[in-house]
């Protein structure tokens, strides 16, 4: 069993309380819009990181970064990658990402909303866990905690860490 931390879109940003939720996790996902590696040196150092760069990160992210993962944790094949829209209606070019990888977890960011949700048509759970960040247009910050367990993601919650700006 792998306890996973997902954040997204810190646009430069990371407080107290983000790094306070990921003390119990195993692993800490950053689905992209990282903004300023400082953020990730702040993330507590014993955990496994899987990082992906989005549309806002410099040369310097993308060349320590990809830009998309695809593998396959604890039986169950993922995918992350910073833009992929959502179900039904994915950016160009995902839909067959996930079926080329047989993907059943597909995790993103960029929208800065909160949102998982299954697509029963390609088999795949979808997640976006929002914004960590104060830069954007939502109005409360997210993220997400979740376990996969033998091909299975399970206890998955959200977390509000307050409103931006605040």
């Amino acid at each position: 069993m792998i306890k996973i931390g997902l954040i997204s879109d810190s646009h430069g940003y990371i407080d107290q309380k983000v790094i306070d939720h990921l003390q119990d996790v195993d692993e800490v996902w950053h689905a992209g819009d990282i903004g300023d590696l400082r953020v990730l040196e702040s993330l507590p150092k014993n955990k496994v990181k899987r990082i992906v760069t989005g549309n806002i990160d410099d040369q310097t992210a993308r060349q320590s970064f990809p830009e998309e993962i695809w593998e396959e944790l604890e039986g169950i094949k993922t995918g992350m990658i910073h833009i992929a829209g959502k179900p039904p209606k994915y950016a160009k070019g995902i839909k067959e990402k996930i079926k080329l990888n047989k993907a059943q977890l597909l995790v993103c960011g960029h929208s800065h909303i909160c949102k998982v949700e299954y697509d029963k048509s390609l088999n795949c759970l979808y997640m976006n866990p929002g914004a960590i960040g104060q830069h954007g247009f939502h109005v409360v910050r997210t993220m997400l905690l979740f376990e996969i367990d033998n091909g299975k993601v399970q206890n998955l919650r959200v977390v509000e860490l307050g409103r931006r700006g605040v």
